[in-house]
């Protein structure tokens, strides 16, 4: 072989050796390629679901938000109604303070004959024994439980709006006569009603009577003073809870 021919063939050789390595690094290339394109894929794939995270999060955000506002509007409401409904127990709670002053000063003088008035849970209390009020087993009234009556009037006709209950209560002692004990203490309790409406010419409406017979007792009947204590009349004052529930339905 000449010496042009084998420089021919080196040539021809060292080509296709570097024809070789060069597909070979295209074919890595394409492969490197192929990797970063479905790495790129995959990436807006994966950008595409946090846009829709972050979308959903927003809503999600903007609820909550709304959710919130609408939670402080409704406290803010709740807050007046609450300072409105507060200041009515207060002045209702004045007003029975006053009521109980009144009263207490309108049956001074009765006080030393089984009279007792107190303020409990809102409300006043004026506790009779019988003794002021009635002979032992009747549901007659005499004159000085009308006299303290017609003075317990007095401070009620001034106060339209408060409800009254009259309870009457007995010991557990029977009687000669049949009457039993609560049918004795409904008859005790309608009197003072009576007394109420017809000479203190308070408004029947606003007055309720019922008997408790022995049921409400105060002391053990063991006695004759804790007998003596549960013969009373009891005679409730009541707020005007229409003005505390007009506060709270509003």
């Amino acid at each position: 072989m000449t010496k042009k021919a084998s420089i021919a063939v080196l040539l021809l050789a060292g080509l296709i050796i570097e024809g070789c390595g060069t597909a070979k690094k295209l074919e890595a290339v394409q492969g490197q390629n192929a990797e970063l394109t479905e790495q790129n894929r995959s990436l807006k794939s994966k950008v595409s679901s946090l846009n829709n995270d972050l979308g959903n999060c927003a809503a999600s955000n903007k609820g909550c938000m709304d959710e919130l506002a609408q939670t402080k509007a409704d406290n803010k409401h709740f807050q007046e109604r609450l300072a409105v409904t507060t200041a009515v127990l207060k002045e209702q709670a004045d007003v029975m303070h006053q009521i109980q002053n009144k009263v207490d000063d309108a049956l001074a003088d009765f006080k030393n004959k089984g009279v007792e008035v107190y303020f409990n849970k809102g409300l006043v209390h004026v506790e009779m024994e019988d003794k002021l009020l009635y002979k032992s087993g009747s549901s007659k009234l005499g004159a000085e439980g009308k006299n303290a009556l017609n003075h317990l009037a007095g401070v009620l006709s001034g106060y339209p709006n408060l409800k009254i209950i009259v309870l009457g209560n007995t010991d557990d002692q029977k009687f000669k006569n049949g009457m039993d004990n609560w049918t004795l203490s409904t008859e005790r309790a309608n009197g003072v009603v009576r007394v109420l409406k017809d000479e203190g010419k308070l408004d029947p409406m606003r007055l309720t009577a019922a008997g408790k017979g022995m049921y409400n007792p105060v002391a053990e009947n063991t006695t004759e003073e804790g007998r003596s204590k549960n013969r009373r009349t009891d005679i409730i004052l009541n707020p005007d809870l229409d003005k505390l529930w007009d506060s709270v339905d509003k």
